[in-house]
């Protein structure tokens, strides 16, 4: 943990607002983009997002800097994304229908690297629509392989830090990931013939 890190997360732990703004600003895109790629959902993305922050404030004296605090927080973002699953589910809601605006959402809080490559528009709306297709497929994995497949895959974490967000050993991580990234291929397989 660098220097900077460490005393912001001192500030934060005395309470500090600012320090809580920064931690918002520093992390907030990459919670919003864990949340609404496991959620599907934009308004309730937004809302666990909020939580996940006003969780993070709450208990921050428990971080005792075992991992890194970006690993902490994704940590709390999974715990309440599951959360919010099982609520849903009960609810017989489906949490993972992607909306409209997911596309656009997505692509624009680090989203796939394509778009910063495309210039002709016909090549735009067939990468516009291959990733919309990729969405839906990671969508419809059970929650536990999304998890995996969104923090290896597109938030690019090591095996190691997805190990501290899930408490799962690494060849559990990688056998998990393979099955996922399987399912995935099959569904695009399916849905692009």
């Amino acid at each position: 943990m660098s220097v900077a890190e460490r005393l912001l997360i001192g500030r934060l732990k005395e309470r500090d607002e600012q320090a809580f703004n920064d931690i918002v600003r520093l992390y907030g895109d990459k919670v919003f983009s864990l949340v609404y790629r496991m959620i599907g959902s934009r308004p309730e993305a937004e809302d666990i997002a909020q939580e996940v922050f006003v969780t993070v404030f709450k208990t921050v004296d428990g971080f005792r800097g075992e991992s890194k605090f970006s690993t902490w927080l994704l940590r709390i973002a999974a715990n309440h994304c599951k959360n919010r699953i099982k609520y849903l589910s009960r609810r017989h809601t489906d949490g993972g229908e992607l909306d409209d605006e997911r596309e656009g959402a997505i692509s624009s809080r680090g989203g796939s690297p394509l778009h910063a490559q495309i210039v002709a528009p016909d090549v735009m709306l067939e990468a516009a629509e291959l990733e919309k297709l990729m969405q839906a497929a990671i969508a419809a994995l059970e929650e536990e392989h999304r998890l995996l497949v969104i923090l290896r895959d597109v938030e690019e974490l090591s095996y190691q830090e997805i190990g501290e967000i899930t408490a799962l050993a690494e060849g559990t991580i990688k056998s998990r990931l393979h099955r996922a990234r399987m399912a995935i291929k099959e569904y695009l397989d399916k849905h692009t013939r």
